[in-house]
């Protein structure tokens, strides 16, 4: 009866055994480039109950059948389970990296002002760009310009972010560029007098009677396409430099000039030889609409230069 025994025993253990002996299984995640291995799955073996005889008690027993699992389980702990979930979190880390690892930034100065951008690359001949530049440029432009007969002296804040594209067409160091800017620019401005007098519409006014004549510009476009072609060849492994011509139409401006004194009465002569009277407030109304007329900057100049460093 104990050879009986041993053999209930043995079958049992070799049921066991042959499920655990399954070999793993090296599974390769694409999107994670980790390697799992996928854990056995149990093997179903219901052994037959064996009939025991106790020599002693003379009663006979059945084996129960080992404890393993039925073929049709689930087993949540499967290798292809695994390495599912391993692609999901994998292919979230890669988007999450790539949003918070941008391809390079830059420094710029230009027409636009002193910035700088931060630039996420799409492909070898594709980069997204966001930037800001800003400051007073207005000795960019020498700090003056004329409208009419009237030459006026320039003061610039500029605020400038923007969004755009840079394309490499070639795959070079040629480039192309396009985007949105949102303009946030404060212009001021101071009339010149040339000499004694203002000229404005052809009709001159002294100076010591209209008095100071300082007004503001706004361009009226709110987002300013842009479009550029530059440069940007490497000079090492990280660092490379940059140049960039083109233009924003920023439309349209609207302009405001105000007198010192606006009651002030001005005496002039018109071009009938008939001496005629006024007020600076109305002088600087001639001199607001001539500055509306100049459109000053509708297509403002883009201009750069800068230095980029790459990740």
């Amino acid at each position: 009866m104990k050879l009986i025994k041993l053999t209930a025993i043995s079958a049992a253990v070799l049921a066991s055994t042959a499920a655990l002996a399954a070999e793993p299984v090296v599974v390769v995640d694409d999107n994670d480039a980790v390697v799992y291995e996928a854990e056995p799955v149990a093997v179903a073996y219901e052994a037959e109950p064996v009939a025991v005889v106790d020599d002693n008690a003379a009663v006979a027993y059945e084996a129960e059948p080992a404890n393993v699992q039925t073929a049709n389980a689930y087993n949540a702990d499967a290798g292809v389970v695994r390495n599912t979930a391993g692609a999901v979190v994998g292919g979230t880390k890669t988007f999450f990296q790539t949003a918070i690892n941008p391809a390079a930034v830059s420094a710029e100065i230009g027409s636009l002002g002193y910035g700088a951008n931060v630039a996420w690359a799409l492909n070898d001949k594709t980069e997204l760009q966001a930037g800001w530049a800003g400051g007073d440029v207005a000795d960019l432009f020498g700090g003056d310009f004329d409208a009419g007969d009237v030459n006026y002296d320039v003061d610039a804040d500029f605020s400038n972010p923007y969004l755009g594209v840079q394309l490499r067409p070639a795959a070079n160091w040629f480039t192309m560029g396009a985007g949105i800017i949102v303009p946030d620019n404060d212009i001021d401005v101071r009339a010149n007098a040339d000499g004694k007098n203002f000229t404005l519409d052809g009709q001159q006014y002294n100076a010591k009677a209209v008095g100071t004549l300082d007004g503001t510009l706004e361009h009226r476009n709110k987002l300013a396409p842009y479009g550029t072609i530059g440069f940007r060849p490497n000079i090492g492994n990280n660092w490379g430099v940059f140049g960039e011509i083109g233009a924003a139409y920023m439309g349209k401006t609207t302009a405001t000039v105000n007198a010192a004194d606006p009651d002030s009465v001005v005496n002039y002569t018109d071009a009938n030889n008939v001496n005629q009277v006024t007020t600076a407030g109305e002088v600087a109304k001639i001199a607001e609409q001539e500055l509306e007329d100049k459109d000053w900057l509708e297509w403002f100049p883009i201009v750069k230069l800068g230095a980029t460093y790459r990740f």
